[in-house]
């Protein structure tokens, strides 16, 4: 896999994997939370982050992480990709090339905790609500020893 800046062309391919990860391992989101959030992304998340894609040698997406001011805003691999390292290099080069230090995750996502903790992550923080003040708790965590 090759790490790159992510362009605009990449988008539509980066929605329908942000979809299809959400879904595969966000069980806890309602559907009107997905419908909701799709749109915001598309047009103003994907804006306003730092965002790289991980591309296989046919120049295939399999997954993207999008930084802004040290923290890692979001993260997600297709589904197919999952499991296969592609997170780890999203993440190396999110830590070595664009200074990420800290992550929120969704509390009620177990693997998407535990992948962080795994690559040296901590909780320093909680927040009851999400970004969007939905009850979905976030866990704010911070890379090495807090």
């Amino acid at each position: 896999m090759k790490i790159e800046k992510s362009e605009k062309k990449d988008h539509e391919v980066l929605i329908e994997i942000w979809e299809a990860s959400v879904r595969a391992t966000h069980d806890f989101l309602q559907e009107e939370d997905i419908i909701t959030l799709k749109p915001l992304i598309l047009e103003q998340y994907f804006d306003a982050v730092d965002l790289t894609c991980a591309k296989d040698d046919e120049g295939k997406i399999h997954g993207f992480c999008g930084v802004h001011e040290g923290n890692i805003e979001m993260l997600f691999i297709s589904p197919e990709s999952r499991g296969k390292g592609v997170g780890f290099q999203l993440m190396e080069y999110a830590i070595k090339n664009q200074s990420a230090t800290k992550v929120d995750v969704n509390e009620q996502n177990k693997q998407a905790l535990g992948f962080y903790e795994h690559l040296g992550f901590n909780v320093v923080g909680r927040s009851p609500l999400d970004g969007q003040g939905k009850p979905y708790p976030l866990l704010h965590m911070a890379l090495g020893k807090i």
